[in-house]
């Protein structure tokens, strides 16, 4: 008989409605039923696509035994952390703040007020590898409830005022001197050492691309800094790394979550939204700043991967594809010899297995993960004389296709079909600006139709006027967060810019409008991940860090301050400038976790930046000075297209001989009108 999570939309908790465990979702009821029978709460958060989560299911929450003692000693309570980021976030930190290390699946003990005082991760059914059971955990901590209640209860409340004065930046939210260029230098200087040379990313395994560290560094290298030049080079060596590793799916194209070693070959087979949109944006400035062509060869095919796999019926774009089908990781990725030779034939397989460094013994467990261990320049000679290597490429090509048809026959890994607003906005941001690069006019046209979905369809389910967190078959569902705001009203911008359609610039001002309404504390002046009205956690989370997607507080601060600055509207400029401000000691000290906020105090110390393009938004010439700002506008430049209402830099750009025009101005002051592409990109 199905438990609670039955009649849950999320397809994560649904995937546990069949468990033996008392399962309850995270709200009221459950909370209060912790307090009514003063039982304390076993807490367990995953999402659909993790592969541990999956694990411990079939380990643990599926064993009748193990369920007993869950639900004779626990509230239970499951959350999809994509549901609800802000829950994983409080757990998260408390669990680290205990001294665990994070990750998912989360488990984590909490007083019957909500309070944590226990957690871990992935527990085994039975001990091993140094981690206690699941059984001795619970037990464990069920007798401690019961033999030392008063001190876990005391244990809990000092987690709890931790938690609090960890949601505040350093000196209790007082402003300081950042000394914004030193403090760039030194960000700069500290992620390039951490750099592998050799094989790109930073760290030992596991190796996640970290495409928010990427862009800061990207952006930093055209600095004019001394030593800025001299980090290109170890961006360009982990893209193309990337590129060739088994991380990158080379037949259905996007990437896959992080690689467990630390040469980029085995993935987690995981493919996320985020992950792929935001890679899309940090390979498209790659591409412009260095003209690799391996790099606009990512980017056609991570656009081209969402717009295939992860496009819905509605508009949006969904949220992942799990690692596990037919019950095994990666097996709908991974080849043997003889299946690649049944599809492409003797000759074609012996050429692509030498390219994809395929071998008989494999590289994961007695399958291949495809690659390209040497790159093709070294197989060219495996061409016919005259063309070889495009002779190559169109072999390949050929049979990267016919493989890709005989995958699609196998059973596909589940796909999460929840559309998130926040991840979309990453989405949509990143197709707009490469649809206009790489001239694919349908990105552009399923990022504005997936943006009007979201901003029509994504309305919080009794709030009218606020966003919705996400929806499941076109019905939005929870409230949305800082980081959906931020997102969205940056996808709108990129819009505007990619369109010419006013509209999206209004829309992005009035997402930036509803920011400090819903989500800056009058207390503190800093921007809380919860609107205001929300109350259903022990503390109110604020994490101005980077994790796997931009920080809700680094994506407000870059939507308030471009669009403040524009608009004139001083208010919005200062929540920015402070909040910089505030978190300039943890950027000082941990600058791996504030790419983008690195990025918005290099936005913030500057001059604004603008090009208005003025003229017909459909004339031929308009395309080409698209094109030409699209390929050589600096990150910081914002795009306006012709007069925009609230936007005084904007008035008095009139065409020029009755064709389109560009003016660029810095600093409020505007030079002499350019009407050829080649003009408008030196200036640029």
């Amino acid at each position: 008989m199905p438990n609670r999570l039955a009649r849950e939309a999320s397809p994560y908790l649904r995937q546990h409605a069949h468990n033996p465990v008392d399962w309850h979702p995270w709200g009221d009821e459950a909370l209060a039923l912790a307090r009514s029978t003063g039982r304390p709460i076993l807490l367990s958060i995953g999402y659909s696509s993790c592969h541990w989560c999956h694990v411990m299911e079939r380990e643990s929450f599926d064993d009748p035994a193990i369920a007993e003692l869950m639900n004779d000693g626990f509230v239970n309570i499951k959350v999809d952390r994509e549901e609800r980021p802000d829950v994983d976030g409080v757990y998260m930190r408390a669990l680290q703040s205990m001294g665990g290390r994070g990750g998912w699946p989360l488990t984590v003990f909490l007083t019957p007020d909500g309070s944590p005082f226990y957690g871990g991760t992935y527990f085994p059914p039975e001990a091993r590898h140094g981690l206690p059971s699941f059984r001795q955990v619970l037990g464990g901590v069920r007798r401690a409830w019961d033999e030392g209640p008063d001190e876990v209860q005391s244990h809990a409340h000092r987690l709890k005022e931790a938690l609090e004065k960890s949601m505040l930046p350093p000196g209790d939210g007082e402003a300081v001197d950042p000394q914004i260029q030193r403090l760039l230098e030194d960000a700069a200087r500290d992620l390039a050492q951490r750099m592998d040379p050799e094989y790109g990313g930073m760290g030992p395994a596991p190796k996640f691309p970290q495409p928010l560290v990427l862009d800061f560094l990207l952006n930093w290298s055209a600095s004019g800094a001394e030593g800025a030049p001299g980090v290109l080079p170890l961006v360009s060596v982990a893209l193309e790394r990337m590129a060739r590793g088994g991380i990158r799916d080379h037949l259905g194209g996007g990437f896959h979550r992080y690689s467990v070693d630390a040469v980029w070959l085995v993935p987690h087979f995981e493919k996320m939204l985020y992950d792929n949109a935001l890679l899309l944006g940090t390979y498209r400035e790659a591409h412009l700043v260095t003209g690799n062509p391996l790099f606009r060869e990512v980017c056609l095919e991570i656009g081209d991967y969402l717009l295939t796999d992860l496009l819905a019926p509605e508009g949006g774009l969904m949220a992942a594809r799990d690692a596990d089908s037919e019950g095994e990781e990666g097996l709908f990725y991974v080849w043997t010899p003889a299946e690649i030779r049944e599809v492409l034939g003797e000759e074609d397989a012996r050429v692509f297995m030498r390219a994809y460094g395929v071998s008989e013994n494999g590289n994961f467990e007695g399958r291949n993960i495809l690659h390209l261990p040497d790159g093709l320049g070294a197989m060219e000679s495996e061409g016919p004389a005259g063309s070889p290597r495009d002779d190559l490429d169109a072999r390949l090509s050929r049979s990267r296709a016919l493989l890709l048809q005989a995958r699609a026959r196998r059973e596909e890994p589940f796909l999460d079909r929840k559309v998130l607003t926040g991840w979309n906005g990453l989405a949509i941001r990143n197709l707009a600006r490469g649809g206009v690069v790489f001239e694919r006019p349908d990105w552009v046209e399923a990022a504005a139709r997936a943006a009007r979905y979201l901003l029509d369809r994504h309305v919080a389910p009794g709030s009218p006027g606020t966003l919705a967190r996400y929806s499941l078959d076109g019905e939005p569902r929870g409230t949305a967060f800082l980081e959906d705001y931020g997102a969205m009203g940056l996808a709108c911008l990129a819009l505007h810019a990619a369109t010419l359609d006013p509209i999206w610039f209004q829309e992005a001002a009035t997402l930036a409008e509803d920011i400090p309404r819903h989500f800056l504390d009058s207390g503190s002046g800093l921007l809380f991940d919860t609107p205001s009205d929300q109350g259903d956690l022990v503390v109110r989370p604020r994490d101005p860090t980077d994790n796997a997607v931009p920080s809700g507080t680094s994506l407000a601060v870059e939507l308030l301050l471009r669009t403040g600055r524009l608009m004139e509207r001083e208010d919005w400029v200062e929540i920015a400038e402070r909040t910089i401000a505030a978190e300039a000691p943890g950027m000082a000290r941990f600058p791996a976790g504030f790419g983008r906020m690195l990025m918005n105090a290099d936005l913030a110390q500057n001059p604004p930046e603008t090009l208005v393009l003025a003229g017909d938004s459909g004339a031929p010439a308009m395309t080409g000075l698209l094109a030409a700002a699209a390929r050589h506008a600096h990150p910081r430049v914002t795009i306006l297209a012709g007069e925009v209402p609230g936007v005084a830099e904007s008035r008095d750009k009139p065409a020029v001989d009755g064709g389109p025009a560009g003016y660029v101005c810095r600093g409020f002051t505007c030079l002499a009108p350019v009407t050829e592409p080649e003009t408008l990109a030196a200036l640029l």
